[in-house]
Parts: structure tokens; sequence; C-alpha cells
């Protein structure tokens, strides 16, 4: 099989999760063989409660570590903090926050990660709240070594599929879903949900769709063919849907989140899902639709103090992290016991804080995150 054809396969197999979860393990197993990897994972974490949620793993991780890490190690993951402000669908690995030595120091490494042979994990980011990152991650056995180009090249080939998957599976809600078929599922959603073909032309549509279409602020039914008010959202909205008339590959970046402005300024956000191959084709077939369109009030949502901190300060992950830790853990020596690193590296990133922020004491530092921290500062 060629690469084209694996990856076509992969996508398919991608999308078709988004409305059955109970396929991704086996979908992850896929993706793990696609990337040159060992083991892959859906999960989120937070850098502000130090704690995670493993949603769906391919099996290969032993679960007595997985287990372990959620319980005591999320807490002394170097990655944590470079997880929470990197680019979504960007990829990183270890080299990308910190030093390879420093990591192989750290107890995370020496007490987690080394026991099972892991040499690195190479994650993306799909979503960011206030609080945490949603990710998809894949680790590297030492018997492949660290993440390398092709890797990293893999991963980018992959990742907006995974995340336009993963965020259509929340707009659908599939825990409360109880319809007996995909359409009836789609008809009893409460976010609007059109089914178009490859012109745009509207072939069902659901309650909540209708609805919007007959306030027509922010997107309308024009001789018959669905069409965003904004022309930049229209013409992506055309293209992707141009797109899935192909097949799921085609479809590309193009529609995972589209803005959709309405005219008194409230924000929506729609979400396309290709109709033509996989389980998804059966459906696409019956309505003669090419591709599904969701459209839901987007979530008004102010960047965490964390990542307005970093970028404030043009902080690196490890400096954000031990900049944290001060605020939460203590002095010094608590923050390296915590973090499990030498004393002498957080006096070293220390130095730095002070430089970067213009303190000079700890004291300093925890009166600045604070200070970021209230309601009243507004995005400082």
């Amino acid at each position: 099989m060629s690469e084209a054809e694996e990856l076509s396969s992969l996508i398919g197999g991608i999308y078709d999760a988004s409305l059955d979860p109970s396929l991704w393990p086996q979908v992850l197993k896929k993706t793990t063989r696609f990337v040159q990897g060992w083991s892959s994972g859906l999960l989120s974490k937070s850098p502000v409660s130090q704690s995670g949620i493993l949603y769906f793993t391919d099996g290969v991780i032993d679960p007595h570590y997985s287990n372990l890490y959620f319980e005591k190690y999320v807490k002394l993951d170097p990655s944590n903090t470079a997880h929470f402000f990197a680019e979504i669908d960007e990829p990183i690995c270890t080299v990308d926050f910190t030093t390879r030595e420093e990591f192989d120091a750290s107890r995370f490494y020496q007490e987690w990660a080394k026991p099972q042979r892991l040499a690195d994990f190479m994650s993306v980011v799909l979503d960011k709240s206030p609080t945490s990152a949603a990710m998809f991650g894949t680790f590297r056995h030492f018997s492949q070594g660290p993440a390398d180009m092709e890797m990293r090249r893999r991963m980018r080939l992959i990742a907006p599929h995974v995340r336009r998957a993963v965020v259509i599976s929340r707009v659908i809600d599939l825990k409360t879903t109880q319809a007996d078929t995909f359409a009836e599922m789609l008809d009893g959603m409460s976010a609007g949900m059109f089914l178009v073909d490859a012109s745009g032309r509207i072939v069902h549509a659901n309650a909540a769709a209708h609805a919007m279409l007959h306030e027509g602020s922010f997107i309308r039914a024009i001789n018959g063919r669905l069409a965003a008010k904004d022309a930049d959202a229209d013409r992506t909205l055309k293209d992707v849907f141009a797109a899935a008339g192909f097949d799921d590959a085609h479809v590309g970046t193009s529609g995972i989140s589209v803005p959709l402005l309405a005219a008194g300024g409230e924000q929506l956000v729609a979400h396309a899902l290709p109709l033509t191959s996989g389980m998804r084709r059966d459906t696409g077939n019956a309505y003669k639709a090419a591709a599904a369109l969701f459209v839901h009030k987007a979530p008004l949502e102010a960047p965490p103090p964390p990542e307005v901190i970093a970028k404030t300060y043009r902080l690196t992950p490890t400096e954000l992290r031990v900049l944290l830790g001060i605020v939460e853990v203590g002095g010094g020596p608590e923050v390296a016991e915590a973090l499990g690193v030498a004393e002498s590296t957080i006096k070293t990133h220390l130095k730095r804080l002070y430089a970067k922020t213009g303190t000079n004491r700890q004291a300093d530092l925890v009166k600045l995150v604070a200070k970021f921290s209230s309601p009243l500062v507004g995005g400082a």
C-alpha cells in the first residue's frame, strides 16, 4: 500500500471514529503505524490543576503505567506548560521545549519513561480551554530512537483530521445520543446540522438548522444552496463542500472551524464532516450528500492567565513551569523536588525569570501571577 492509500484509509477511519468512539482504539493503532511510533492516545492535560484525562489509547502502554502517570507523574511531566500554549495542529516533541540532558535528568524520565524504554513523545494540541489542552500524541520506543523529521511530517498530515473528528464528536455529544440511526441522531441535535451536496445544495437540515435559515442573520439558502453572509466564510464553505465530493483527504484543513458572525455581533462556528467514505457513506448516499455541516454558538473564552503571562514576558515553557511552581509549591528547593529536577536548575531558571519580569524576589513573582489572575485585570 502506498503512503497516499494508507493516509486516505486512515483519514476515513478517523472520521468514522467521530461518530462511533468505539473505533478509536483500532484507529489509533493504525495511526501509530502511519507516524512510525510505538503507542498513541487521545488525552487532555491541565498545567493549572496538574491533572489529566486519558480518553482513548491503542492499548500498547501498560495500564499500570498509564494509571501511574495520571495519579502521580502528570505533575512531574516537563511537557505540561509546553502543551498548554503550543500552536494548534503543530507537532512538538521533547527537544522543542527543553534540552535532552535536562529531560533525561528529570524524575519524570528516570522513574516513568525510562523503565518503559520510551525514547520520546510527539504530540499535537487539538483544542484549548482556559484551563486545559486536548491533544493527540504518539510515543517512540528506545528501538526507534527520538522523534525525527519524518515522524513530524506524518503527524502534520493527520493532525487536522484528528482535530476535526474530536471537535465534531463534542458537538454531537455522542454520550447523550439515543437515536437508532445516524440520521435520527443528527436530527435530534441542538446544534444546527445541514447535509449538502458538492455544490452546497441543501439536501437535508434538522430543526435547529431550519431555525437558523429562518433567522438569516449569518447563514442562508440562495436558490437552495447554503451560503454564509460573510464572504470569506462563504468561500471556505464552498471549497470544503466541493472537496468533500472527492474524498476525505481532499478536504484537508478547510472547514474544521469556520467562524460565522451574525449581524448583531453574535459569533457562531461551523464544522464540516465529509460523508463520501467509511460508515458515513451510507448516510451520504441516502441523501445524496457530500458533507455534513454542524453550526453552533462559539464559546466565549478569554486566554488563560498562564498563557497570557508567558506571552507578555516571553517565557519559555520551562520558565513558565518554574514560575507556576513557585506560586503553587513554594521556594526553590520545594519546586525542584516537586518538578523532579536539580535545585541548581531551578536557580538558573529563577535568574532568567527575574530578568524577564523585572523582579528580584520570589515574593514578587507570586504577586505578578496574582495580578494576572485577578478578574479586574482582564487579559493584561
